[in-house]
């Protein structure tokens, strides 16, 4: 079994290569690849035999990087952040700096502040966002464990993160909310 510092380097080292990683999240496991590497990311659409129109989200380390990927940063998306209980994922208008796969038609973008060890190392090694799903092809049911993960998706994907395949957490999928420019919110999952 590869160390924490082993599994982070072989993500990260993966990601550079444009490849698309299998990885446990803050939430359930995900299929994830460097955010701003428009090939990656069509390749992870193609793993995963989703529509390139229905958005990805892109995870980032902390609320203080939100300025480079979104135009226009409402101030109550930093309180929406620090104070959600459970991991929250914000689609904000004006998207930036993200390949344009990543970025939905009409100019949105879904980002998470992961509070995941694993993930915000991978994302300060790597240098960019993860543009992250859940690990399972689309209209299929959300694999919220390794063991759920199907056959298709493990032979498909680049690079397998060894840890934490064999804990098992009270998991579920992040909550989202759309937020505007002026401040105002809809829950869009809970």
């Amino acid at each position: 079994m590869k160390s924490f510092e082993e599994e982070v380097y072989l993500a990260t080292e993966a990601l550079k290569q444009g490849k698309v990683i299998l990885y446990p999240t803050d939430t359930i496991w995900g299929l994830g690849c460097d955010a701003t590497n428009p090939k990656a990311v069509e390749r992870l659409f193609k793993i995963k035999r989703r529509k390139e129109n229905k958005s990805l989200i892109a995870l980032i380390d902390s609320d203080e990087r939100l300025k480079e990927y979104v135009k226009t940063v409402p101030p109550i998306a930093y309180d929406l952040i620090r104070n959600a209980a459970n991991p929250i994922s914000i689609v904000f208008p004006g998207g930036m700096n993200l390949a344009k796969n990543v970025i939905a038609p009409d100019g949105t973008v879904c980002i998470r502040v992961t509070n995941n060890d694993f993930c915000i190392e991978i994302v300060r090694k790597l240098g960019k966002p993860i543009a992250s799903t859940s690990a399972n092809i689309a209209g299929d049911p959300t694999a919220l464990f390794f063991n759920q993960i199907s056959n298709d998706i493990i032979q498909s994907v680049d690079h397998i993160v060894g840890l934490y395949q064999d804990e098992i957490h009270l998991t579920k999928a992040s909550t989202i909310i759309k937020l505007e420019v002026n401040g105002q919110f809809e829950i869009l999952r809970a």
